[in-house]
């Protein structure tokens, strides 16, 4: 059986558990901390990042996008990279965004003066970054709910991994209060309807320590 090492707030941790969760692979969760940089981890992946699946045989998989790839091509159940070359286009693009752009401006900086800096340094969050990162936030979400006014999904007619991996950032950054959902209603629909899909169920159980999540995060119905 796979192994997935990573920890409860990891956004592509997350993106990686909903995937397998879409197709039926069963794994393991293995805890890991990336800022303590354990021997054993940097051996496994030198970069020291999150998430790294190793299954029996050792194999060792890197990276949330080419683990993505990886059983997008292995296994045939609930396609998450699908339609026309363009379609697929769309999906991998905004796939892309939620990694890299949404991450960096919202999800990152809330999870580093939030949750890491105080485990790793006890340290009291910036105020300023998390001013900045909230309202981000806010005109993200304006984009995504212009695109699910057009859209059933984020990426067009079908669940794609365009939605697991928005999913991902979104829930880290709610888990931290990091979101006010008012004036996100589009947004908000599609999220409760993630929250409802059987992938999703274990992520809602879930918690970090020293941060408790907001108190609407586990209510599918928030």
């Amino acid at each position: 059986m796979w192994q997935l090492h990573q920890f409860p707030l990891c956004p592509f941790s997350r993106k990686v558990r909903l995937l397998l969760g879409e197709k039926g692979v069963g794994y393991e969760l293995v805890r890991e901390s990336p800022w303590v940089r354990r021997d054993e981890f940097l051996h496994l992946n030198p970069a020291g990042q999150t998430p790294v699946m190793v299954d029996a045989d050792q194999t060792v998989l890197i990276d949330s996008q080419a683990i993505a790839e990886y059983f997008e091509e292995t296994v045939e159940k609930s396609a998450t990279i699908n339609g026309t070359a363009l379609q697929r286009a769309e999906i991998r693009r905004l796939t892309t965004w939620f990694d890299t752009q949404f991450y960096q401006d919202v999800t990152g900086p809330l999870l580093q003066e939030r949750a890491i800096k105080r485990i790793s340094q006890s340290a009291p969050p910036d105020g300023r970054v998390l001013r900045e990162s909230m309202k981000a936030a806010v005109g993200h979400l304006d984009y995504t709910d212009y695109l699910l006014d057009h859209r059933n999904w984020m990426a067009g007619a079908t669940l794609s991994l365009a939605d697991l991996a928005a999913a991902a950032q979104i829930s880290v950054v709610d888990y931290l209060g990091g979101i006010d959902w008012k004036g996100h209603e589009q947004t908000a629909r599609w999220y409760r309807g993630l929250k409802s899909r059987p992938s999703f169920r274990p992520l809602l159980s879930e918690r970090m320590e020293v941060i408790g999540p907001a108190p609407h995060y586990a209510n599918v119905d928030f």
